[in-house]
């Protein structure tokens, strides 16, 4: 079966045995895009994450027909090594990364809360992050940096 998907604003064609297939499984091994990653495979980790239309979505559990129409958003989809989104770069000046692993998640959740609140409180922030697991602990640079972000948004 062949699905039309549009991912990181260009048009990708795919083809899949199993429509029912996960959304990131399509994204890493048709699309060669490494942002979301492989963590639980239960949508409960977070490392997963893209956005679709906007929201945040755990891209191992949702199949890659239900992407068929709308936009999808991947970490590369944010910005490039040379010209980074304002979180992708705030991630880099609070050096907010340890391991990495949770990282694809941490940003794309934050730039879906970004997009609905601007400013958001510390509180807020957290609540938006609190179901991405990571376990490094660099969660205090994290939330400085979706901090750092969203006052260099506006």
């Amino acid at each position: 079966m062949k699905l039309a998907l549009n991912v990181n604003g260009k048009a990708a064609s795919i083809v899949v045995d199993d429509p029912e297939m996960p959304l990131l499984y399509a994204l890493r091994n048709d699309l060669g895009l490494h942002g979301p990653l492989f963590g639980c495979g239960l949508g409960q980790c977070g490392s997963c994450t893209v956005l679709v239309d906007g929201k945040a979505v755990r891209s191992c559990s949702v199949p890659v027909s239900s992407a068929v129409g709308r936009k999808v958003v991947t970490l590369e989809g944010l910005g490039t090594p040379a010209k980074p989104h304002p979180l992708q770069q705030a991630f880099i000046d609070e050096q907010a990364v340890q391991c990495g692993y949770c990282i694809n998640g941490m940003i794309m959740q934050a730039a879906a809360l970004l997009q609905t609140n601007s400013k958001p409180s510390e509180q807020q922030i957290r609540a938006a992050l609190a179901e991405n697991l990571c376990r490094c602990g660099t969660h205090l640079r994290i939330v400085r940096a979706v901090k750092r972000a969203s006052e260099a948004m506006t």
